[in-house]
């Protein structure tokens, strides 16, 4: 018997005990055995390690990763490690943690891979794991790397991450992992491990702990990446979602799969015997034995996955976290706004987008959407719009030699929007780069500028505030308005390098920098953004 203490500042102390003889390797044994009739024949049996092997000390999780741990994460620890050590009544090495985001996915992960890299349950007391390889989005892999020193400190795990760099320092640094043992931690991307997963399988000791985050990506058995790291021969894998099953219960079958193979049977036999039943039984028309017989698979097939599935949803924060406020603030239009909005839907060119008759509908309703952001953005597209044609009418003359030279045209419905922007003393008139912002010329702007200015009003407490767009164009003008009151700010978009973005963050969370705004573009690759699709 071993057991799995988590030390840990609560009054009691968090203990798993379990038999191990399923963990070491068995030995397939030859011998001679008298059969039914007594005559001696040579038998092969397997027989399990002996008990000496195992040793009788408990395994810690290591304290300076245990006294963090909350009820819930401790509980997650354990699980995990039931799993991946093979401890579970089911016949596999994998789990997947489903818990909602903000419960600590990233900490149980560490406190497991920590926990495997510093104990081990053999009587020679070797470490369960020598190398462990993480696998997530290219924009989280120095997210990671930053977890192990935030949670363990510099230099106690000596992890390599891999980010942007070029093919001949991937290739050189992977061959250092699989080849030394100067480090026990791989991280990096799904992009990197699938173009070079072949340097780490010529190696049967390369990985011996696998975690996937993000792992939604493996819902698709079929495609490269989930190839690749099936590939890997390793049985221990953990795989971290928030989205583990959605309604297609094929993609749920390729994660599941992929962390226990053969669990729930091949393929062919699932869409057989479980896929097909469950949608019949769903049908409106399905009769009572086939809706019986679609309870009784579901209700085994929950059986089956739940002794390695763990999901929790964000309530059992809630006693941990102050009450979270959420104020939906609904904002008038001002009157330069419904001018411009009743020209455009009344409008000929918009009619026709209403009827039917104008195949460019997509970029009415974005110019409604933008108009309602601010003014002036629907101004600046006309004017590039006529900027456009004038610069097409010039080079009719030229040859086009495909259609990706065409230049895009302005929305239906925009031609002369321009009037009814406010006359401004000294030209402008809020258009342009450098024009004035007129926040009171819209409902929206003008809220977060009172917002924004009674936030950084001296004793309010200087508070900062992040903005989500789903436009640049907004950011730009947010932007602006930031330079016009001297409120510092930083950006987050498409053009940011993923190097540089883990940087900004932390500046802007550093309370002695004078940042008060973080703009953030929702189409910013590997950012997870739950805001509404216009704008914030």
């Amino acid at each position: 018997m071993h057991a799995l203490h988590c030390c840990c500042c609560y009054s009691h102390q968090f203990i798993i005990y379990s038999s191990s003889f399923f963990l070491l390797t068995q030995k397939s044994v030859t011998e001679m055995r008298p059969d039914e009739f007594g005559i001696e024949e040579q038998v092969t049996v397997i027989r399990p390690a002996p008990v000496e092997a195992y040793s009788r000390e408990h395994v810690f999780v290591p304290p300076v990763l245990a006294k963090w741990l909350r009820p819930h994460q401790r509980e997650g620890v354990q699980f995990l490690y039931d799993c991946v050590q093979g401890l579970k009544d089911f016949k596999g090495a994998g789990a997947l943690l489903a818990d909602d985001m903000g419960l600590g996915k990233t900490l149980q992960s560490v406190a497991l891979i920590y926990t495997l890299l510093k104990t081990g349950i053999t009587a020679n007391k070797l470490p369960t794991c020598q190398r462990i390889i993480v696998v997530c989005p290219c924009s989280l892999v120095k997210n990671w790397e930053n977890e192990f020193v935030k949670w363990l400190g510099v230099g106690a795990v000596k992890a390599l991450a891999i980010a942007e760099a070029d093919r001949k320092t991937v290739e050189k640094n992977l061959d250092i992992f699989v080849k030394t043992k100067m480090f026990n931690v791989l991280i990096c991307s799904y992009e990197c491990l699938r173009a070079h997963v072949g340097r780490l399988t010529k190696f049967k000791d390369c990985c011996d702990l696998l975690v996937c985050d993000e792992a939604h990506r493996l819902k698709n058995s079929e495609n490269q990446t989930s190839r690749a790291l099936n590939s890997l021969p390793v049985k221990r894998r953990v795989l971290l979602t928030g989205t583990p099953m959605q309604n297609d219960l094929q993609e749920f079958y390729a994660m599941v799969d992929f962390t226990n193979p053969g669990i729930l049977g091949t393929p062919e036999g699932f869409r057989r015997n479980t896929l097909f039943p469950i949608l019949r039984g769903r049908e409106p028309h399905a009769s009572e034995a086939q809706k019986r017989k679609m309870m009784q698979i579901q209700n085994d097939m929950s059986t089956t996955v739940n002794d390695f599935i763990l999901r929790r949803v964000n309530t059992l924060n809630a006693e941990h976290l102050p009450p979270k406020l959420v104020q939906v603030v609904c904002c008038n239009l001002t009157d330069i706004q419904q001018n411009m909005y009743q020209h455009l839907v009344s409008s000929k060119d918009m009619q026709h987008v209403l009827d039917g008759k104008q195949v460019n509908c997509l970029a009415s309703i974005q110019m409604l959407m933008k108009l309602c952001n601010h003014p002036s953005l629907v101004v600046e597209d006309e004017k590039q719009g006529h900027s456009k044609s004038s610069k097409r009418a010039a080079a009719s003359k030229q040859i086009k030699y495909s259609d990706e030279d065409k230049e895009p045209t302005a929305a239906p419905g925009s031609a002369e929007i321009a009037k009814f922007l406010p006359y401004v003393a000294g030209g402008g008139g809020g258009r342009g780069n450098f024009a004035l912002v007129h926040p009171e010329w819209s409902g929206k702007m003008f809220v977060l500028y009172r917002l924004m200015k009674e936030m950084r009003r001296p004793g309010n407490g200087n508070d900062k505030i992040v903005i989500v767009s789903n436009y640049t164009q907004t950011l730009d003008l947010i932007g602006r308005m930031c330079r016009e009151n001297s409120w510092g700010f930083c950006r987050l978009d498409g053009s940011v390098t993923m190097k540089k973005r883990q940087k900004m963050v932390d500046e802007f969370n550093d309370p002695s920098t004078p940042l008060v705004a973080f703009l953030l573009s929702s189409k910013a690759g590997g950012w997870y953004v739950c805001c509404k699709p216009s704008w914030l």
